[in-house]
């Protein structure tokens, strides 16, 4: 009698949950995949509607072979039956071999003897005064209204931050028609000249990336210090700034995109035992893991949830996660040399990026006391420096005597800014003495009744 095949289960369907996907169905297992998306894509070939008239072009411009390949490849998965997919579900804790899911029906349960995790990233955000009015957005979530709904939000847009997405999304808005006031990028020309030969490593993407600067003309500045953004109950009407030689500026606007590179979504992966560390150069504490994605026994990661690497790098860490896991099963797994090597080239231009546009660590520190930090609890820069006043900078200390970190996103948001200013205050050298908060279940808002036993219902 043949023994069962092992139940593999995979978290996320963007490029990393794909490319594993296919190398599993390949080797002829039927992994789950749970995915918080009505399509597979992930988010930076996230799917619009059925029936929608942007074309792949239009949303994705020169990695639009790239995503359609990738939908069509996971589409024929799941046409075929060699998947099991979850649309619209979100697994909001694992214990014991189980997640659980909610999903548009309800809580299931899901058991696995696998675990790969391909849960993304997320915007990477500093407080600005003024931050917590409507209207003021990540620039993720710009581009999710931008590529689901062809909707810009706002009529005279202003964004602000650094790193690749907020060219990106810039140049994405304006060639969609939208109003874009000005594109802020905190990060010194000098910065980004120092981070040139990580950069040389990818030198076609460095390219397009020069181009797509050179079509925003003037509304470009480098080297800026974001000021605030003065509200009415409308929401934005400025954000006032200072340019690189210290004047200030005043831009008029109805709502404002921050964004500074992207932060790992990690909270699965420490939940399922997964050890971490910070990372230096990315000033956020990463889930640490083998050349290969894995972490824990039979827990493997992959893609911008374990490496800041980007698409390509998704789907290459996808193929190395889903080897593991067959090797691991004492299944057949393809040799990995090459994309092993690819991946190495990767990190060294992800390394370029994070010098080229730093985590602005100080700026946060030095954050007004009036200043909300925590959105969800309203927590200002004042309160959590009291709270640190009372017992010290360890973050989850500060967490349960202030609430900083306590509200729906449980400190997505606001967790490395509120590190850096916990370490500050503090007088400790550096935001990763503060510590990081605890992962705690369930991950996403949840209604109590998906967290019962069936029975208990």
């Amino acid at each position: 009698m043949s023994e069962p095949k092992p139940r593999i289960l995979i978290v996320g369907a963007g490029p990393a949950g794909i490319r594993a996907a296919e190398l599993l169905a390949g080797a002829g297992l039927v992994p789950v995949i749970v995915d918080e998306a009505e399509r597979a894509g992930g988010q930076i070939y996230r799917r619009p509607p059925a029936g929608f008239a942007r074309t792949a072009a239009t949303l994705y411009g020169s990695e639009a072979q790239k995503a359609t390949a990738l939908h069509r490849s996971f589409d024929a998965l799941v046409a075929a039956g060699q998947v099991v997919h979850h649309p619209r579900s979100s697994v909001a804790a694992i214990a014991d071999g189980q997640a659980h899911v909610i999903g548009p029906t309800g809580s299931l349960r899901i058991g696995f003897d696998r675990l790969i995790l391909a849960t993304g990233a997320m915007d990477r955000v500093v407080p600005v005064p003024g931050w917590e009015n409507p209207g003021v957005y990540g620039l993720g979530a710009m581009q999710i209204a931008l590529k689901a709904q062809g909707a810009a939000l706002g009529r005279r847009i202003v964004l602000a931050g650094s790193g690749p997405l907020l060219t990106l999304l810039a140049v994405q808005l304006l060639k969609a028609g939208a109003d874009v006031a000005a594109v802020l990028d905190t990060a010194p020309l000098a910065h980004q000249i120092r981070g040139f030969g990580g950069l040389a490593a990818r030198p076609v993407f460095a390219l397009r990336g020069l181009a797509m600067r050179a079509r925003l003309a003037g509304l470009y500045n480098s080297g800026v210090t974001l000021g605030r953004i003065d509200a009415d109950a409308n929401g934005p009407v400025a954000l006032v700034w200072h340019d690189s030689a210290g004047r200030e500026r005043r831009t008029d606007c109805d709502a404002v995109g921050l964004g500074w590179h992207l932060r790992a979504e990690t909270r699965l992966a420490d939940l399922a035992g997964c050890a971490f560390a910070y990372d230096d150069a990315w000033r956020q504490w990463l889930p640490q893991a083998d050349a290969m994605g894995r972490a824990a026994p039979g827990i493997y990661l992959a893609g911008d949830g374990l490496r800041l690497l980007g698409a390509d790098g998704a789907e290459i860490a996808g193929r190395l996660a889903a080897g593991a896991c067959l090797a691991d099963c004492g299944m057949p797994a393809p040799d990995p040399g090459e994309d092993l090597r690819r991946l190495r080239r990767l990190s060294r231009f992800a390394g370029g990026l994070a010098r080229a546009f730093p985590w602005p660590g100080e700026t946060a520190a030095a954050l007004p006391d009036e200043t909300v930090v925590c959105r969800c609890e309203g927590i200002t820069a004042g309160a959590l420096r009291h709270s640190v006043d009372i017992g010290g900078g360890e973050l989850n200390r500060a967490k349960s005597l202030g609430r900083v970190g306590m509200g729906r996103c449980q400190g997505r948001y606001c967790e490395l800014a509120a590190a850096e200013i916990a370490a500050a205050h503090a007088g400790l050298a550096g935001a990763a003495l503060a510590g990081r908060l605890r992962g705690q279940a369930p991950v996403r808002p949840a209604p109590v009744s998906a967290l019962l036993d069936p029975a208990e219902r």
